[in-house]
C-alpha cells in the first residue's frame, strides 16, 4: 500500500471489506425497481427531481434519504418511521446471509463500470487506507449524521475508487464471473443506465477477494460528507459495534476507469450583472452568445492555459479567464502544492467567493452546488442568480494530492457513474 504523505501510517493493513446482509426491496411490492432508485442525496436537484421521484413511486428511496417535513427532527423521525414501516411491511427485506456485493453499470454509449459493495472498517486520514481529497461543510455532516442516528441505517453506499493490477487481480476476476450468471435484480433508470447486482456469499470466495483489498488503499471518489459522517457516529459508539463499519462501492479504476466531472456553483440572489461589475480589471470577461455545449468548449480551451470559469443566467454566457496574477498573490494560501494553488477550484473559493463576492462557502441560502450543466443554468435563470460553470480537474491530480494529504476545495469533482440509491441498503441492527 503507497503511504506516500502519511509518514505517521503503516502498512499493517488495507482495506477491511465485509460482507453484510443487504436490504432489498422486494420487487413484488413496488411498481418497479427503477421507480423507486433515485441519484445519491446530493446530486438530486431539489425541489424539481425531488418531487418527481416522490410521485414516481410511494416507496422511492428519496423518502427516506431526502425526507421532506417542517424541521429537521421532524424530517429525520419521519424518514425512521418510513424505514420501519416498510421492513414491517415487506417492502424492503434483508438478504437471508452475508454477502458482498457486484454492482454492474452500463449507459447507452459504451460505458460499463462493475464495483464491489460491503461494508469497510473505518479509519482515520492519518492511516492513509481511505484517501479523503475534498473538505467538508460541517453542517451537512451533522444533517447526514442525524438521519443515520435516526433510522440506524446506511442508506446508500459512498464511492472508493482504487488501482488494481486490471484484469488479473483477485476481486476483478470474482467480479466478471459473476456478472457472467444470473443477477440477483435488473433494472433500467430513467438516465439510461442498466444496474444489475449479484452477491457472493461463499466463504472461501470472500476470504480471497478481502485478503487482496486487504493489500490497497482508496480514494474517495464521491462521499466525503458521508465518510465523515460515518467516522463522527463511530466516534460516538464504544468499540466494537457496527458503526465501525460503513457501507461503500469499491471501483478498480486499473479496470473500470470513472469519469471526472466538475460540480457547478448557484449564487442565489445574485444578478449576472453584479457578479460581473465586481470581476472589472481583476479578470478577462467575454462574452459569449452560444449554446451551452460550445460555451463549455470555450471553457475547455481556456482552462488548458489557465484558471476559467463560464458564468451564466442573464441568457448569455460570460467567460471569465485570465485572472491578475497580483490579485492571485494576494488571495491565494502559499503554504500548499503548486497543483493546489492553481486549481480552478481553489481561485473559485479563494479569490472569487471570498475575496471579490464575499459569499461564504458554506452558507446554504447564498450557494448551492449542483452537479447537472443545464440544470444550474436553468436555475440562476428562473430565480436571477449567478451560475458558476467549472471545467473538471485530472483524477491523476486528484489521487496525487490526495496521496500528499492536501485535500481540495469542497465539492471541487464529481466521479461518475455514481451508484443508484435505492439497489440495496444497510441496516446497522440486521
Amino acid at each position: 500500500m503507497n503511504t506516500a504523505g502519511h509518514p505517521e501510517a503503516t502498512a499493517r493493513r488495507g482495506l477491511e471489506l465485509t460482507p453484510f446482509r443487504g436490504l432489498r426491496y422486494d420487487p413484488d411490492r413496488v411498481g418497479s425497481l427503477a421507480a423507486v432508485t433515485s441519484p445519491p442525496y446530493d446530486v438530486v436537484v431539489r425541489p424539481d427531481g425531488l418531487h418527481q421521484l416522490q410521485s414516481n413511486d410511494p416507496y422511492n428511496i428519496v423518502r427516506l434519504i431526502l425526507p421532506q417535513a417542517t424541521t429537521p427532527a421532524e424530517r429525520n423521525e419521519q424518514a425512521a418511521r418510513t424505514l420501519r414501516g416498510w421492513l414491517s411491511e415487506g417492502i424492503l427485506t434483508a438478504d437471508p446471509e452475508p454477502g458482498l456485493y457486484v454492482y454492474e453499470q452500463r449507459d447507452g454509449a459504451g460505458l460499463l463500470q462493475r464495483g464491489i459493495i460491503g461494508t469497510l472498517l473505518l479509519s482515520e486520514p492519518s492511516e492513509g487506507v481511505v484517501l479523503p481529497h475534498e473538505d467538508v461543510m460541517p453542517h451537512v455532516v451533522a444533517d447526514r449524521a442525524a438521519l443515520m442516528r435516526a433510522t440506524s441505517a446506511n442508506l446508500e453506499p459512498l464511492l472508493l475508487t482504487y488501482r488494481g493490477n486490471g484484469s488479473e487481480s483477485v476481486t476483478t476476476t470474482a467480479i466478471e464471473r459473476m456478472a457472467g450468471q444470473p443477477s440477483l435484480l435488473a433494472t433500467t433508470t430513467e438516465d439510461g443506465y442498466s444496474h444489475r447486482l449479484w452477491s457472493i456469499t461463499e466463504p472461501a470466495e470472500v476470504a480471497r477477494i478481502r485478503s487482496d483489498l486487504a493489500q490497497h488503499q482508496a480514494l474517495i471518489a464521491d462521499g466525503h460528507h458521508r465518510w465523515a459522517t460515518y467516522r463522527r457516529l463511530r466516534a460516538e459508539h464504544p468499540s466494537p459495534s457496527p458503526w465501525d463499519h460503513g457501507l461503500v462501492l469499491l471501483v478498480d479504476t486499473a479496470r473500470y476507469p470513472l469519469r471526472v466531472r466538475a460540480i457547478h456553483r448557484l449564487l442565489h440572489d445574485v444578478p449576472v450583472a453584479r457578479s460581473l461589475a465586481l470581476l472589472d480589471g481583476l479578470f478577462r470577461v467575454q462574452r459569449l452568445d452560444v449554446p451551452l455545449a460550445e460555451a463549455l468548449d470555450a471553457l475547455a480551451d481556456s482552462a488548458c492555459a489557465g484558471n476559467a470559469f463560464l458564468l451564466a443566467g442573464d441568457g448569455a454566457f460570460h467567460l471569465v479567464d485570465r485572472p491578475d496574477p497580483d490579485l492571485l498573490s494576494r488571495t491565494v494560501p502559499t503554504d500548499r502544492p503548486t497543483a493546489w494553488r492553481t486549481l480552478d477550484a481553489t481561485v473559485l473559493h479563494a479569490t472569487l467567493l471570498a475575496h471579490v463576492w464575499h459569499i461564504p462557502e458554506d452558507d446554504p441560502a447564498r450557494i448551492a452546488y449542483i452537479h447537472d450543466t443545464a440544470a444550474t443554468v436553468e436555475k440562476a435563470e428562473r430565480d436571477g442568480g449567478t451560475a458558476v460553470l467549472m471545467h473538471p480537474v485530472r483524477e491523476e491530480v486528484v489521487r496525487d494530492l490526495a496521496r500528499q494529504g492536501v485535500t481540495m476545495p469542497r465539492k471541487s469533482t464529481s466521479f461518475g457513474p455514481k451508484p443508484a440509491s435505492g439497489l440495496v441498503l444497510r441496516a446497522l441492527d440486521v
